[in-house]
């Protein structure tokens, strides 16, 4: 679905609806599929960090989810360390951020993949592909 977006034209990703015909308006000033990616992503990013549940559902709705289960690019990475065997101390050190950054994430990824341990959250990783 990212092709017609790119195809059709983007100029911001946040003010994006469901609409079709402003979906297109929103899609106008994206000059390849790479651009799209970034400002896709970028918006994700920012309606993550405020929260705004449903600006994601509407925007994964128009581009699709790039990761299973809806989890953010930062839950995923996280999600696919503590299948390695990752501590939280030993994921935080790696991504940069707290242990309690890592305790939240995990919260969020056991709530959005309506799980409960580590050792699903681990069997869901591998049964979705995440770990290469």
């Amino acid at each position: 679905m990212l092709d017609d977006v790119v195809a059709a034209g983007v100029p911001g990703v946040l003010s994006l609806v469901e609409d079709g015909s402003e979906a297109s308006r929103v899609a106008r000033g994206l000059a390849d599929r790479a651009s799209a990616e970034l400002e896709f992503e970028a918006a994700r990013g920012a309606l993550e960090e405020l929260g705004a549940r449903p600006d994601l559902e509407r925007l994964d709705r128009l581009v699709g989810s790039p990761r299973p289960g809806g989890l953010s690019r930062r839950e995923s990475d996280v999600l696919v360390l503590v299948a390695a065997g990752k501590t939280n101390r030993t994921i935080a050190a790696e991504l940069f951020i707290s242990e309690k950054t890592v305790a939240r994430h995990m919260s969020n990824i056991f709530t959005k993949l309506g799980l409960s341990s580590r050792a699903e959250a681990t069997a869901y990783a591998y049964k979705h592909d995440l770990v290469r």
